[in-house]
């Protein structure tokens, strides 16, 4: 068994890349615990390795005595010289004392360690491998479901798409393939874990890099998302190179390149704009694909108000306020659409008013 060790030991730490002390001392330790259950936890036990042959001494400490009066705590002076020629009365020496059946119990030890250390050392280098990955884009196969949550099967591990990170209505089968965004990375002293999300706002941004080499290359940057997932989306984009167009380069030919993020998405809607530093412009633009009269900012209560064509205040507010909530959300501006005859008829009751504080009594 010794040898056995020894050679599982040095296998083990090479294959894994760890260090083989590591793997002895818990072994050692772990012994020690067997040891104890078997003398009782009162009994001072030390349990060692060789570290050169894989032979375990599991001593006790015994004081040296001339007549022998308890087994577990003495050792008689005649024995005690045999073990150490320089032994003396009153001396504490320690005795092997290996249990009659502690062979098998250490080699079932030893593999139990070695399959833990295992374990550990793998969910250690999983954690080290995607501590700096929140934010990436992962593909994934639905390995099983545990109660509303989905199991994805990477690379090398496994990773949780919770249930409030699923995108509504969407469905998931054992099989599927599906692409998730890295939000978070924890690990403990059982377990690490690995959480992906469907809905967060920056999925749609790195949909959008992987499918448009611009975006990737810096020639086309995302300013702004709102997301309302699996329903719909608004992106503002921008070029910095004036001979490129940052809708059309997103959008892609015949809308290829915003097909495959739609696709990916399940059907979701997405809107993309034209990032614009003036609030006006940008939210007009953010309200599409309703015509905009008039924007009128007012910078100190961070409101907007948008003036739209009658047949058009239904479209700019959108299904169940949907378009302005993501207009706001866009753009950070709170807004407050009225149509052309609703701001008609306020600029007459404002001028009335007017008049009237300004007529004399």
């Amino acid at each position: 068994m010794n040898d056995d060790l020894l050679a599982i030991v040095n296998q083990i730490s090479r294959q894994r890349e760890l260090d083989p002390e590591v793997l002895i001392d818990a072994i050692e330790k772990a012994l020690l615990q067997a040891a104890k259950k078997r003398y009782g936890t009162y009994r001072q036990i030390s349990v060692v390795i060789d570290r050169d042959t894989g032979e375990i001494k599991v001593t006790t400490p015994k004081k040296v005595v001339d007549i022998m009066t308890d087994f577990s705590t003495q050792i008689p002076i005649e024995e005690a010289i045999k073990i150490y020629p320089d032994a003396q009365l009153g001396d504490i020496v320690d005795v092997e004392s290996m249990p009659q059946d502690f062979g098998r119990i250490a080699a079932q030890t030893a593999r139990q360690i070695v399959t833990q250390k295992l374990k550990e050392a793998e969910r250690v280098n999983i954690y080290e491998e995607y501590k700096d990955r929140e934010g990436e884009l992962v593909n994934g196969i639905v390995q099983r479901f545990e109660q509303h949550d989905v199991i994805l099967e990477l690379d090398k591990t496994e990773a949780i798409l919770p249930q409030r990170e699923q995108i509504k209505n969407e469905e998931y089968r054992r099989g599927d393939r599906l692409r998730a965004l890295i939000i978070e990375v924890k690990s403990d002293a059982r377990n690490q874990q690995i959480v992906v999300s469907r809905t967060h706002p920056n999925l749609l941004r790195k949909l959008f890099e992987n499918e448009v080499p611009e975006i990737a290359e810096g020639l086309v940057e995302i300013k702004a998302i709102a997301r309302e997932p699996g329903d719909r989306s608004k992106i503002a984009v921008m070029t910095k190179t004036n001979n490129l167009d940052a809708v059309g380069t997103c959008v892609g030919m015949r809308g290829s390149r915003i097909q495959m993020v739609v696709s990916e998405l399940g059907g979701e809607r997405i809107d993309v704009l034209e990032w614009s530093s003036d609030p006006a412009k940008l939210i007009a633009s953010a309200l599409s694909p309703s015509k905009i009269l008039n924007v009128s900012i007012d910078e100190k209560n961070n409101s907007a108000r948008v003036v739209v064509p009658n047949d058009q205040l239904s479209l700019a507010i959108g299904r169940k306020g949907q378009n302005v909530r993501l207009a706001a959300k866009l753009t950070g501006w709170s807004i407050d659409i009225k149509s052309q005859s609703q701001a008609e008829s306020e600029a007459k009751v404002n001028i009335a008013k007017t008049i009237f504080k300004s007529t004399p009594e």
